[in-house]
């Protein structure tokens, strides 16, 4: 068994979405001091590779507690991006591999952007579905898309149209992913499971692949 990490690590100055607050990390106990160590992390739920529910940007969109333990966990196919930066793909794009997602609960788009991770770059310029791609990706049955980017939809996409299509249809999105060129295309089990957060939106997740 081939257990791959793909998630960023948690820590002080790491990339956060434009406009939201960075962690913040503060030791509250000490080994000199007190014998042991604790510390308070303060975080958005959308912080580092995190998972979206509908009630994200759904005013009645179920919400974490909505879905089973059983819905962050399936086999899973991973398309690599062969694109140039800022590509809107087409579901001509897609068309080839999407005889591989037969019998699977998870599609992985692997563009090659965590490598980015940490600078500006991150940010911007990363391709997206257009909306015929998203839809068609949203009719396959899918438990959930992932993705190596700061998000599925356009950084000035304000309506976050693409994130609408999925979590209307219950279809959970890991942003924030790493590692994803360690993958094989198909054959492996996705885990990206989330904190049991009560009435939440979103929640960090550890997420891995078991090839």
């Amino acid at each position: 068994m081939n257990i791959i990490d793909l998630t960023h690590s948690l820590e002080p100055g790491m990339p956060v979405y434009p406009g939201t607050p960075p962690p913040l990390f503060q030791e509250l106990f000490s080994f000199a001091d007190q014998g042991f160590r604790e510390r308070q992390i303060t975080l958005t739920t959308h912080t580092g590779t995190h998972l979206d529910v509908p009630s994200h940007i759904l005013e009645r969109g179920d919400d974490l507690d909505s879905f089973s333990v059983q819905h962050f966990a399936g086999p899973a196919a991973v398309i690599s991006l062969n694109c140039s930066p800022t590509t809107r793909l087409a579901i001509g794009d897609l068309e080839a591999h999407l005889p591989s997602l037969r019998g699977c609960d998870f599609l992985l788009l692997s563009s090659g952007w965590s490598r980015y991770w940490g600078s500006e770059k991150y940010f911007t310029g990363y391709p997206v579905l257009s909306m015929e791609a998203a839809s068609a990706l949203a009719g396959l049955g899918l438990k959930g898309i992932g993705v190596d980017m700061i998000s599925v939809d356009d950084p000035d996409a304000h309506d976050l149209p693409v994130h609408r299509i999925f979590l209307e249809k219950r279809i959970i999105l890991v942003e924030n992913l790493a590692n994803l060129e360690q993958l094989p295309p198909v054959g492996f089990d996705f885990f990206c499971m989330p904190l049991k957060l009560s009435h939440s939106e979103a929640s960090p997740v550890r997420a891995i692949a078991i090839i």
